[in-house]
């Protein structure tokens, strides 16, 4: 049973179709028929991308790999019984169960977010809000004040797309765009050399940062910030790090502080053995890491070859994900920088090698 469509699954069900394994049934839960490629959303909220360059077709995947696709949502897990509870109100059973679901919007944590504000997490509520958004900017009826919270990568990449993108769709609008981040600076997991670089950027853009201002609630068109001060917006986006879903603390699963499912080095739950997890739900025991896409990405045939393995009844292999990973963060333009521990590169050209990364990944899902 795999339960959600994520960036580690979509590897599952590519392996698990060219080669199937033998006397088992696949079953894949997903709410979605069809899974957004991180990497490249930013570009299509830029207009670089259309939507379907950058979703998965989870059911025609789920047809190569001889799958059987059911569209619902997780309510949780009888892990006594074996069973997925599924939001449609049907118990569905395993014998393995691999979870990479997407995690609930952090906006629910303050108050007033979840009403006036809108997370990109999941992103299948963000994607008819933006091109909303679009079209009404198209009819002269673009937001004059627009506001993103969260100053990671996240964060500053999304506002740079959408400033990019309603420029382009309104040249001659005046619309202010304004950052708010609880830290003392931008992009605090990367070099200061790659912080420095995007620093400028939103300059020269002329965005409204707002350091140091935690976000303490959320009322119509206005953000309050700690300290007293206030950011007034006629859009609000959420853009902090994920947070996890009730579901798998209250189904009995280990987790750690955050709520995410706590695994070992064979991506297998530390509390039930017949029970894995990758992505952005799950937190490896000694080896935290970024909820990231690349690491995401980077767990699928360890995964895939540990679910092959289990089913065999052979012994697991233990998986380290390597400690820094290459990230690629555009500008909104077609440019990019490229971060990776002490190393920072910039250039148009860094865009292009992203483009062409990206299409590539997709590529392997849509003819695997």
């Amino acid at each position: 049973m795999l339960l959600g469509g994520g960036h580690t699954h979509v590897e599952v069900l590519r392996r698990f179709g060219k080669d199937p394994p033998p006397d088992s049934q696949l079953v894949l839960i997903s709410p979605d028929p069809d899974s957004p490629y991180s990497g490249m959303l930013p570009g299509w909220i830029a207009g670089h991308y259309t939507r379907g360059e950058c979703h998965i077709d989870l059911t025609a995947l789920a047809h190569f790999a001889n799958c059987r696709f059911v569209q619902t949502a997780c309510a949780g897990i009888d892990l006594d019984a074996c069973l997925v509870l599924c939001a449609n109100g049907t118990s569905l059973p395993y014998d393995v169960l691999s979870i990479d679901a997407g995690g609930r919007s952090p906006a629910s944590d303050t108050p007033g977010a979840k009403e006036h504000a809108l997370s990109v997490r999941p992103i299948d509520d963000f994607v008819p809000y933006w091109e909303d958004i679009c079209n009404r900017t198209v009819r002269g009826q673009a937001p004059r004040r627009l506001a993103v919270v969260g100053g990671g990568a996240a964060g500053v990449e999304l506002l740079l797309a959408m400033q990019y993108r309603l420029r382009q769709l309104a040249p001659g609008t005046q619309i202010s765009f304004e950052l708010v981040c609880d830290a003392g600076s931008i992009l605090l997991s990367h070099h200061e050399s790659v912080r420095a670089i995007f620093m400028r950027v939103l300059e020269q853009r002329g965005v409204i940062l707002h350091l140091r201002s935690r976000a303490e609630r959320v009322e119509r068109g206005v953000i309050r910030l700690s300290g007293g001060a206030s950011v007034a917006a006629d859009a609000i986006v959420w853009a902090t790090g994920a947070s996890a879903p009730l579901w798998p603390k209250s189904s009995g699963l280990a987790t750690d502080d955050g709520g995410f499912v706590r695994i070992n080095r064979l991506l297998q739950s530390v509390s039930h053995p017949q029970v894995f997890a990758a992505g952005d739900i799950a937190s490896i025991a000694g080896e935290p890491r970024p909820k990231s896409g690349v690491y995401a990405v980077r767990a699928g045939p360890p995964l895939a070859n540990n679910l092959r393995r289990m089913l065999r009844g052979e012994r697991l292999v233990e998986w380290t994900p390597q400690k820094h990973a290459l990230a690629l963060i555009t500008t909104g333009d077609r440019y990019a920088v490229a971060s990776r521990g002490n190393l920072a590169l910039a250039g148009k050209w860094v865009w292009r090698w992203k483009n062409w990364i990206d299409r590539r990944f997709m590529q392997r899902y849509r003819n695997p």
